[in-house]
């Protein structure tokens, strides 16, 4: 009754949303940590007031309070069983800027990225930089203390602080900052609540300020414990300063006023490479000694050997000089040759040259920012080797003096070796002496838990024995809070307590972290207790131990899924700005789904309702496949929960209409013409779409009257052999066969111009695709199995396959290999399937070279094909054929499939597409070709309001073999098939006649029958 009374006070009182259902509970319920714990709810304010009215609701109940940023907190800290304030989604904006005093005003739930993307324009920008920057909240960044690679030049955010806007639990609202004696003397006189908080911090810094001095750590990066030293009076009483990295559990951050820094003009960066890590370590302190970088980093041969298995990277690592371990030392300069001389100066010191093999240099930003992508994935990429080993945090981020960092990582080395934990790798800030490292863990057993708990507490004594820090970035939360007495003393710790109670006397504001922690092996995200239902599944996860479990176990809480530009990955997430609508909190929602722990707030497995909602937006694009550090394939996931959710259940009717499309698409050959009208037709149509379950906004796409089978059939070609190396097989989908069968009509011209003998079944085939996109995955299987039928004379001859349709290659790529993991013939096709591109470019006859097209181009890349087949040789196509091409980096089109067919998903889906796509091609000029090979893609763009249509790269191959295309809107040359309006008003006529003659010949029965 609580918990309700509390919802219905939150929803009277707060101007957001208010969450308590088992949905938004489970999404929320743990973060990028070890830890997890259930929520009370969520609330996400509109404005920062609403924000703090919800704090003052919760104390009028007496409940915990979490605030909440982008949820990547490694040590726990943003779990907990409290009402979770998420600030992220409308709580965002940049308040001001300063330019003359590079100062900034914004609310905590703006992103880095965003912030230093509004900034640019004054070349400005906010110093700290984590490898979370495209997505983690500068509230959070506050909270935790937030450094990454940038702090080696501007410190940490507590370094970046100048005011602080916060609300206390018991609802005083105030700015703080640093305290001349003056201003400290008129706040204690003003009296209240504020000046009892500014009175009891003076009197605890006041007795403990010679333990402060002589027990903080003085290193670069001393993240652990409250920040009592910023209260120092050579430090200017900073109460605001004193706040940062408190973790939520003093007060709650409404706004934030921040330093800015310069954007640096010109940068140079030298990779130098070492034997190993420890060596690599022992040469920071000559590098810092002759320099003053702006970063550096380092990683480990562990690390690049785990990028070169999962092949992740290789772009990056190609330009690393030789080495097993390296250091990425970046300078910045007024002037390139001022950054460059910088970079000399260092190579002199340490008796290197330019050229050396173990030297790397670069002055090329773009070849930085890629040498740089190596060490900021090294979370994602150590998470999940493929030798099976999960590594878990938890000793992540500890750090030492740089000057002693190659002697600690040599005892941190023996440690790990004492406890078994070898497979480690260990990278980082080694510029300012933190280091990361993800440690394989066993955390679902009790012994497990037991040696974890003892290797942390042996690694907080070796640390501190170095005068190091817990934390060297990531800060305590639960993984270190109860470690804090090993670093700091009993004398300190009772202080951070006295601060705790100071601000929160009752423990509310998210308990159990820093202070009064929980103990490091309490409220697991696993733990020995966690038994989670192993269930009989459709696919078989031939790369997660054929376990479902495992499978949903990848997603780490990383959280590049809330990134906002960039990739593909999420685009539901993009349009929403809501956890439960990203890849990661769909797959909080599969693990909750599971049933491994008795809190779990989904208690109906695949019947869950929760885990339907959170993946009817999902766009199954596949973007998370790639773009995920871990490789968490949602559209599987999806596909697999809709296949055990309907399973003797009726199913939506677009799993109908278009899951069976294929079917409907072959049975549209007994009259095309007919069936476009009725498609069309004013009324008929509608009642069609409602019935279907299709968007009423959508306009169904047209069949063409000769199937490209037809075309092919009348054509009379022999067929040749299968084993002639010159034998292509073309793949007739249902989009290029019955939709845009030009497409295919191109690609035969293309390949017979190269020297290919092309091959097209014409018995019924199909990739399943609509069938397992809608979870109808028996049936995909069936379907399969008979293409494979077809097929087995070219699979048996090796014979190369090509498909035009990105979502049909993919399938046999991807998802049939996974469906079907121990048919022999799957895998053949899987190896034998290629894209056009890769066909022309791997397998065309020599001598032979592309039409010159020379033309500018906008390219849209099927999500499909960037998951799963990459765009490589397209581009490299596109180059030898002349067109200029911009291949877009703006995420999904946001049709998807059937996704944006779907009624309830069309606002969504157009959403999606003018956060990138159709501005970049209403942007196209004229005279330029727009290229989707995707057939969703196509009829986004030109459903979109684009007022152009896109082609297929086999169609503008083939144009070029004719010549120049038209100047102007080359698509103009394209054949679409499209409806006859005056067919489509037949029909409605027709309609409407049958209607009224059943309407007369009804009410005479009626009149008969009353008579």
């Amino acid at each position: 009754m609580e918990a309700a009374e509390l919802e219905k006070d939150l929803r009277a009182r707060v101007r957001g949303e208010v969450r308590f259902d088992a949905g938004s509970r489970g999404a929320y319920s743990t973060d990028g940590s070890n830890y997890r714990q259930v929520p009370i709810g969520v609330v996400v304010p509109r404005d920062v007031d609403a924000g703090a009215e919800a704090v003052a609701v919760c104390a009028r109940f007496g409940v915990p309070v979490l605030s909440r940023g982008g949820g990547t907190s490694l040590a726990g800290q943003c779990t907990n069983a409290a009402v979770v304030i998420d600030w992220t989604k409308y709580c965002n904006r940049l308040v001001s800027v300063d330019v003359e005093r590079r100062t900034c005003v914004v609310e905590p739930g703006i992103v880095l990225d965003e912030l230093n993307r509004q900034l640019s324009a004054h070349k400005l920008k906010f110093g700290p930089k984590p490898s979370t920057h495209s997505h983690c909240a500068l509230g959070g960044m506050i909270g935790n203390n937030s450094c990454g690679a940038s702090a080696q030049a501007y410190g940490k955010t507590v370094d970046n602080v100048r005011r602080l806007e916060i609300v206390t639990y018991d609802g005083t609202r105030c700015w703080v900052g640093p305290t001349p004696d003056e201003e400290f003397e008129e706040i204690v006189a003003a009296g209240g609540r504020r000046a009892d908080l500014y009175q009891g911090l003076r009197d605890i810094i006041n007795r403990h300020m010679g333990d402060v001095r002589l027990g903080y750590p003085d290193i670069p990066r001393r993240v652990s414990g409250y920040n009592l030293d910023s209260l120092l009076p050579e430090k200017g009483f900073d109460v605001a300063r004193a706040l940062v990295g408190s973790e939520g559990t003093l007060a709650t951050v409404l706004r934030a006023e921040l330093d800015l820094v310069p954007v640096p003009p010109y940068e140079a960066m030298v990779v130098l490479g070492y034997g190993d890590i420890c060596s690599a370590a022992d040469d920071v302190p000559r590098l810092l000694e002759h320099g003053d970088p702006e970063l550096l980093e380092a990683l480990d041969g562990r690390m690049a050997q785990l990028m070169r298995e999962e092949n992740s990277h290789l772009d990056s690592l190609d330009r690393f000089p030789a080495g097993e371990s390296w250091l990425l030392v970046q300078f910045s300069g007024d002037s390139q040759e001022a950054a460059d001389a910088q970079v000399r100066e260092v190579l002199d010191a340490l008796g290197k040259g330019e050229n050396d093999p173990d030297v790397a240099f670069s002055d090329d930003p773009k070849r930085d920012q890629q040498m740089l992508r190596a060490r900021e994935a090294g979370l994602g990429v150590t998470a999940r080797p493929p030798d099976g080993r999960e590594t878990w945090e938890g000793w992540e981020d500890s750090a030492v003096p740089p000057d002693r960092l190659g002697d600690y990582l040599r005892d941190l080395r023996g440690l790990f070796s004492e406890f078994g934990y070898d497979a480690a790798s260990l990278y980082g800030h080694f510029g300012q002496g933190c280091v990361h490292t993800r440690i394989p863990f066993e955390l679902k057993t009790a012994d497990g838990v037991a040696v974890f708990r003892a290797f942390l507490l042996r690694a907080a004594d070796l640390v501190t024995s170095y005068g190091g820090s817990l934390s060297g970035e990531h800060g305590d939360g639960q993984a270190r809070g109860e470690l804090l007495t090993r670093m700091f003393g009993e004398t300190l710790v009772t202080a951070f307590g006295e601060v705790k109670a100071l601000f929160d006397p009752d423990n509310r504001m998210n308990p159990g972290k820093i202070v009064s922690p929980y103990r490091t092996d309490e409220n697991l995200r696993l733990g020995p207790l966690w038994r989670p239902r192993s269930e009989r599944t459709e696919f078989g996860y031939p790369e997660d131990d054929h376990s479902f479990i495992r499978a949903v176990m990848r997603c780490v809480g990383i959280g590049n899924c809330r990134s906002h530009e960039g990739g593909v990955m999420c685009p539901s997430y993009r349009a929403t700005g809501e956890e439960e609508h990203s890849t990661r909190g769909r797959s909080r929602l599969l693990f909750e789904m599971l049933g491994g722990h008795a809190d779990s707030p989904v208690t109906d497995g695949w019947r869950s309702t929760e885990v339907k909602d959170a993946l009817d937006l999902c766009l199954s694009c596949k973007g998370c496949k790639s773009d995920c550090p871990v490789g968490v394939d949602m559209a599987t996931y999806k596909a697999e929960f809709l296949s055990h959710h309907y399973a003797g259940r009726l199913r939506p009717a677009t799993h109908y209409s278009m899951g069976w499309l294929p079917l409907w698409a072959r049975l549209s050959r007994l009259a095309p013409r007919l069936v476009n009208a009725a498609l069309s037709a004013p009324g008929v149509a509608r009642v069609g779409k409602l019935v279907a379950g299709v968007a009423g906004e959508r306009e169904a796409p047209a069949f063409a009257e000769e199937s490209f089978v037809q075309w092919w059939m009348a054509r009379g070609a022999p067929e040749p052999d299968p084993a002639d190396p010159r034998t292509v097989v073309l793949w007739p989908d249902t989009f290029s066969t019955y939709f845009h069968p030009a497409i295919a009509k191109a690609a035969v011209r293309v390949l017979e111009d190269a020297g290919f003998q092309v091959a097209v079944p014409v018995r019924a085939v199909c990739c399943g695709l609509t069938w397992i996109s809608t979870g109808q995955l028996a049936t995909a299987k069936k379907v399969l199995r008979r293409t494979l039928d077809v097929l087995r004379p070219w699979i048996e001859a090796g014979t190369p396959m090509v498909g035009l349709e990105p979502s049909c290659t993919a399938v046999f790529r991807s998802d049939a290999p996974e469906l079907m993991p121990h048919d022999q013939d799957v895998q053949r096709l899987s190896a034998q399937f290629r894209t056009f591109a890769e066909l022309l470019l791997n397998n065309a006859p020599d001598g032979w070279r592309p039409p010159r097209l020379t033309r500018a181009a906008v390219v849209q890349t099927h999500c499909h094909q960037h998951a799963v087949m990459k765009y490589d040789a397209d581009r490299e196509l596109l180059r030898r054929a002349g067109l200029d091409a911009d291949v877009l980096d703006e995420g999904c089109c946001g049709l998807a499939g059937n996704f944006g067919f779907e009624r309830g998903h069309h606002k969504l889906s157009m959403t999606i597409g003018e956060q990138g796509v159709l501005p970049a091609v209403r942007d196209a000029p004229d005279g330029s070709l727009v290229l989707a090979d995707g057939f969703s893609c196509r009829t986004q763009i030109e459903q979109g309001g684009t007022g152009r249509r896109a082609m297929h790269l086999a169609e503008a191959l083939a144009l070029g073999l004719d010549g120049p295309p038209p100047a102007d809107h080359p698509e103009k040359a394209l054949d679409r098939p499209a409806a006859v309006t005056r067919d489509a008003r037949l029909v409605t006529a027709g309609a409407v006649t049958v209607a009224g003659a059943a309407a007369v010949a009804g009410y005479a029965l009626l009149r008969r029958a009353q008579h």
